[in-house]
């Protein structure tokens, strides 16, 4: 004999089910898994069909040969749209793939500086700054204050200012000087993504092999 009480599955009135009890599916409903009795209803070229039973929906989607897809559950009455459901799957999973395959990990170095500082130093700083650019990294510039170098914060936003002209052809100020307690701070991002950097160093990497290759031949 079947226990009484609701099915199993199901939430119990006035107790609702609480989170981790089990999987929440991210898939949205479709076809008869969408057991509303109306919805708000879009055709496949985006056009609005307006309110329709969620019966006559799905009487268009088999006649169109095309699935009923739940877009907006929680609106009221929820939003579905007739599409091809398979299709639509995998051209979003190819985008997501695009998406991850164009993603640059962007990793954010820091240096720090002087107001005051000697120009032999400022020169070794500053090819730091190139060469974290050049590899795609964004740099956080960091001008430390000290004493009464605080009250004139002019100082810092002229060598920062002198910086992001030295390397603007590599990157550009992507957060502006802003006084942080007895800092001044500034982001750098380089024009090119660490990606295209890393491409471009497999392809001076290969020509230079082809290179010796030919020598040795000679």
């Amino acid at each position: 004999m079947r226990p009484s009480g609701p099915p199993t599955g199901r939430p119990v009135p006035g107790n609702p089910r609480k989170l981790g009890r089990g999987p929440i599916s991210a898939e949205p409903r479709i076809n008869d898994r969408i057991r509303v009795p109306e919805v708000r209803l879009v055709g496949p070229n985006g056009e609005q069909v307006g309110i329709v039973s969620v019966q006559d929906a799905l009487r268009l989607a088999q006649e169109s040969d095309l699935d009923l897809v739940e877009v907006a559950p929680t609106a009221r009455p929820p939003v579905a749209k007739l599409m091809d459901y398979g299709k639509y799957k995998y051209e979003s999973a190819v985008k997501a793939r695009e998406s991850r395959k164009n993603q640059s990990n962007t990793i954010i170095k820091e240096i720090k500086l002087r107001p005051k500082i000697d120009p032999n130093d400022y020169e070794t700083k500053k090819g730091h700054v190139v060469r974290f650019l050049k590899g795609g990294d964004k740099v956080k510039v960091t001008i430390m204050f000290r004493g009464r170098e605080q009250s004139r914060p002019e100082l810092g936003r002229r060598l920062l200012a002198r910086l992001a002209e030295d390397v603007k052809d590599l990157g550009q100020v992507e957060s502006q000087p802003k006084q942080d307690g007895r800092n001044m701070v500034m982001v750098i991002g380089p024009h090119k993504r660490r990606s295209e950097h890393k491409a471009e160093a497999r392809a001076a990497a290969a020509g230079e092999k082809s290179r010796r290759e030919q020598r040795d031949k000679a």
